[in-house]
């Protein structure tokens, strides 16, 4: 595994040509992104998500190790998602691979921020 120095990772999603329906549907969501923060390994703490009027969905799991978003605009086909993980075990991008799939997403940019890079002490 990569030697990380930073306090975090943050990835950042954009989701093309994804699946309407599943976009607009907040249970069907909050499963799916609780079943990616369990299969990156992280301690899941709680979950809520809210269907807007007349689309769209936004949700956060709350992990242990920070927090995994999701914003939808099933018109658009479109889904922003960001996962913030912090410690050395956790694995995003086997997250990432499961949500590609499971929101039958054609096309995505996948980007890698460090977060808290210049604290001193971290090992």
């Amino acid at each position: 595994m990569e030697n990380y120095t930073s306090l975090g990772r943050h990835t950042i999603l954009d989701m093309y040509e994804c699946d309407q329906a599943i976009l607009d549907n907040p249970v069907a969501l909050e499963q799916i992104m609780l079943q990616a923060a369990a299969l990156a390994k992280a301690t899941i703490i709680k979950a809520h998500f809210h269907q807007f009027a007349p689309q769209g969905v936004s949700g956060s799991v709350i992990i242990a190790e920070s927090h995994f978003n999701i914003h939808t605009w099933p018109e658009n086909g479109y889904a922003a998602i960001d996962l913030f993980t912090c410690g050395k075990d956790l694995n995003p991008e086997t997250a990432v691979n499961y949500l590609v799939e499971k929101l039958n997403c054609k096309r995505h940019n996948l980007s890698h921020l460090k977060r808290g890079e210049h604290y001193v002490g971290v090992t």
